[in-house]
């Protein structure tokens, strides 16, 4: 099989098919393009995302293996439940998307930037107000400490970027974003790439070819009505 980079045309929903990513680095598939939503869409619709340093060009990616969590399987460990028994979080769907991204592209003590640049933002919102960009938000009296955000492809979630203002909140959104979704017909959720964070909840890495086959039946089944209605929910 060969392996190649291209260089992305004015055709924006037409990508390389992901077996042609490079191996080194693991994933990189394409260059150039744009943020727009029919390319975004067309990306995440074939198991493709887009990722680069600030002052990089736009780099598209799908590596081999990706990293998914099946909602049922997520690992909820004794501290998370004993966390979760003693402090009380509001948990809601799509009520503060902006402040989400926003707060995903703030600087980090662990990281020297972000990769969430303006024009990201923008993109990433401008997918939001289309309906298909959605943020998982967690509240402790009355103050946004935790969430993250996403796009929805039928009944797969590919998840995006997280952030936590408070110890464990991370995790919170995370087995909000599970518990809802299950409950709502979701199958899968794309967390792209193994991290020591994600290995604690019970992260799987499947061979690419998988992950693509899965894509393409959960793409074309729908959720149960009302999985992405904005609202405050009870878990």
């Amino acid at each position: 099989m060969s392996c190649y980079l291209t260089q992305l045309d004015d055709e924006p929903t037409r990508f390389p098919h992901p077996k042609h990513a490079l191996d080194e680095p693991n994933g990189l598939l394409a260059i150039g393009g744009d943020l727009s939503p029919p390319r975004l869409l067309a990306a995440y619709h074939n198991g493709i995302f887009p990722w680069n340093e600030p002052h990089q060009a736009l780099l598209w990616w799908s590596p081999d293996p990706r990293g998914v969590i099946v909602p049922s399987r997520l690992h909820v460990g004794r501290s998370l439940k004993k966390f979760l028994r003693r402090h009380s979080f509001d948990i809601s769907i799509n009520r503060a998307f902006n402040q989400v991204i926003t707060a995903c592209a703030a600087p980090r003590p662990t990281a020297s930037g972000t990769w969430i640049s303006s024009e990201m933002i923008a993109a990433y919102q401008a997918l939001h107000r289309l309906g298909h960009a959605h943020s998982i938000e967690v509240w402790q009296d009355g103050q946004l400490q935790a969430g993250l955000y996403g796009i929805a492809v039928g009944r797969l979630f590919c998840g995006e970027s997280m952030f936590s203002r408070i110890d464990n909140g991370a995790k919170v959104a995370m087995w909000a974003l599970c518990r809802h979704f299950e409950c709502h017909d979701g199958a899968l959720i794309d967390c792209q790439m193994q991290n020591s964070f994600l290995a604690t909840l019970g992260i799987e890495e499947w061979p690419r070819s998988q992950f693509l086959a899965a894509l393409a039946t959960l793409r074309q089944q729908p959720l149960r009505k009302g999985c992405w209605q904005t609202r405050s929910i009870s878990l």
